[in-house]
């Protein structure tokens, strides 16, 4: 089984891309997890996706944010945003059980400078996700939680640490923020099999970052205890990012394989 995770920056702009890598990989994607998709949901494209199989969960909002999970099995208990409608006028959280696993698909805020407003929001949004991970999510069962948490978690996740130190994205306390997801029974896919690889899920757009290599890591698959067991590979696939034709989106998809 190959879940995917693909921060898409915006789906009606990125269809055409996202449905030719599809085809290009055989369509073995068989739970796809998108971010930013910046659509309300009745603007996603689901007749396009359901042509390769897919039935789709969207929590989607107009022109920004917005995440969806796109699946071959049949979902059920779907969940929406966490619950206050203060912390879902951004809509950032869906989760569904799927595929013999519940899945949760998140979009972090980016974030800003030390005591901006986006800045606490960041954190107080890390501080939702860790107590809806610990109230409503069984540790029992498999469970994997995969999407753009805005935050590379070590040096060697950015191209340049001295460039990278003390940022947006690498401030000590967002890293921390995002290790006591971790440390409340969740293991970094990645890391787990590649605890030495430098390898980027994100570049900017301007001076030919990827070409160059010049990214950071802040997509993520995060599996408890029980999936891990069953997790054989991650990739990052550089091709969506790498084309010039239709534009693509500033982020590359993760890919993890499980074995059941």
């Amino acid at each position: 089984m190959k879940i995917c995770t693909f921060n898409v920056n915006s789906i009606r702009a990125r269809l055409d891309l996202l449905l030719s890598w599809l085809e290009r990989r055989g369509n073995d994607i068989d739970i796809l997890c998108l971010q930013e998709i910046k659509t309300v949901s009745d603007g996603f494209p689901f007749a396009a996706l359901e042509k390769l199989g897919y039935s789709c969960e969207v929590f989607g909002q107009k022109a920004y944010n917005g995440v969806a999970i796109c699946s071959k099995f049949p979902s059920a208990n779907v969940t929406k945003g966490f619950g206050p409608d203060i912390w879902d006028e951004q809509k950032r959280i869906i989760c569904t059980e799927t595929g013999g696993m519940l899945v949760v698909n998140v979009y972090v805020p980016h974030g800003d400078v030390r005591g901006a407003v986006k800045y606490y929001y960041k954190l107080k949004w890390y501080e939702m996700l860790r107590a809806f991970l610990r109230d409503r999510v069984s540790l029992d069962g498999r469970t994997v939680v995969v999407g753009d948490f805005n935050v590379a978690l070590a040096d060697m996740d950015v191209y340049d640490p001295e460039l990278f130190s003390d940022v947006t994205g690498t401030m000590p306390e967002e890293r921390e923020a995002l290790q006591n997801v971790l440390v409340s029974g969740y293991h970094d896919a990645f890391r787990h099999l590649y605890p030495d690889v430098k390898q980027f899920t994100w570049w900017d757009y301007g001076g030919g970052a990827v070409w160059k290599n010049e990214g950071m890591r802040l997509d993520y698959i995060l599996c408890n205890g029980p999936l891990l067991e069953r997790l054989k590979s991650v990739e990052v696939d550089m091709w969506p990012r790498r084309k010039k034709t239709p534009t693509p989106s500033d982020h590359a998809p993760l890919i993890a394989t499980f074995e059941f």
